[in-house]
């Protein structure tokens, strides 16, 4: 089977930007291979971040029209990433940047819409991943699990820690997946009280203590009682989330610090859930990944029994573009790309829409 030749592009909840990432993608043996050939990020200047941030409280006639020229600006980074590169591209597969999530209503929004992308770019492109499976009765989220599964089998557990953190791992061969809960949201939503875009490293973190009475309130938190599968979106953290730092009257290292251990003792809980009793393996992407002081209290929670895997930057930056990349492969296949284990839909489905350029 040919090489597909295909760009990946995500924007997370954390709004740090777009992660491009041009991938060859080919099966060998019943096996799918992939190699990231260039990368690219694009941070959103004040303006894109704020507009976007803010998306969800827009009417819909301005959402649209969000959902529209996101769509070609998302085109305009493709076609530069193109050229600048000099690239030889089959598809362009886009996640588009979530401003509204309400699984239990049965809805999911993206905006970037595929066909100003798929004009812009001059490139056949594949997006709206989530809609059918929430059309199939489930979540629409997580989604990259089946890269876990396809790519990363080799380790025990995947944890990603963008704006949310999320657990992959094997049950009784079925994907199990769901988003625990807080991860670089609540941190980059603290650091920019300060005019920083992160706390580089966990510096400010490591500075502080623990601030019990937001400990509680966080740990406390409904979401965590809930059983899998489920996820949340960024209506959840404002609704939930914000009050409990605005009504936190601590220092900025402070909040950070109790923020990290809240995170660090929700994601070791989980995991330690589901152990085996044997010494287990635990990749960690993301940008979370990059902060050693959150790496740090992590392996201490989860204690000598789990092995914190870090891989290479490119794979902690860019792993989630490279998922969006296959999926949009497997679309074009006709193979699942959804994976109803992970979402409680009715069925697994090959979802994503594609969009011919004119």
């Amino acid at each position: 089977m040919k090489a597909y030749k295909i760009i990946g592009l995500m924007s997370g909840t954390s709004l740090d930007g777009l992660d491009l990432a041009y991938c060859h993608i080919w099966e060998k043996n019943g096996t799918w291979k992939f190699d990231i050939k260039d990368t690219k990020s694009v941070s959103y200047d004040a303006e894109m971040l704020n507009t976007l941030k803010d998306a969800i409280g827009l009417s819909a006639e301005k959402l649209i029209e969000l959902h529209n020229t996101y769509g070609t600006w998302l085109g305009e980074q493709a076609l530069l990433f193109i050229e600048e590169d000099k690239l030889d591209v089959d598809y362009i597969a886009s996640h588009g940047h979530t401003t509204h999530h309400r699984p239990e209503m049965g809805l999911t929004f993206q905006v970037g819409s595929g066909q100003h992308l798929a004009n812009t770019s001059g490139h056949k492109t594949i997006c709206d991943f989530r809609t059918n499976d929430l059309a199939l009765g489930g979540q629409g989220a997580p989604l990259v699990p089946i890269g876990d599964r396809i790519f990363f089998n080799e380790y025990d557990f995947c944890l990603n820690l963008g704006g949310i953190s999320n657990i992959s791992f094997e049950v009784k061969g079925k994907r199990i997946a769901y988003d625990i809960g807080l991860a670089n949201m609540i941190l980059n939503y603290i650091t920019r009280k300060v005019d920083l875009e992160y706390d580089d490293d966990g510096k400010l973190a490591r500075k502080g203590i623990i601030n019990k009475k937001m400990l509680k309130r966080l740990n406390d938190l409904q979401y965590y009682l809930l059983p899998h599968p489920k996820s949340i979106g960024y209506e959840w953290f404002l609704d939930e989330v914000v009050p409990i730092v605005e009504e936190t009257d601590d220092s900025i290292e402070n909040l950070l610090h109790t923020s990290i251990h809240h995170i660090c003792d929700k994601i070791a809980q989980q995991i330690k859930l589901n152990t085996n009793g044997k010494k287990q393996s635990l990749l960690v992407t993301g940008g979370g990944a990059l902060n050693t002081y959150f790496i740090e209290t992590l392996q201490q929670k989860l204690g000598e029994a789990i092995n914190v895997m870090i891989p290479e930057k490119i794979i902690i930056e860019f792993k989630e573009a490279l998922v969006f990349a296959l999926m949009g492969v497997l679309r074009v296949e006709q193979q699942t790309n959804v994976l109803s284990s992970v979402t409680g839909a009715k069925k697994d489905s090959s979802s994503g829409v594609v969009y011919l350029p004119n």
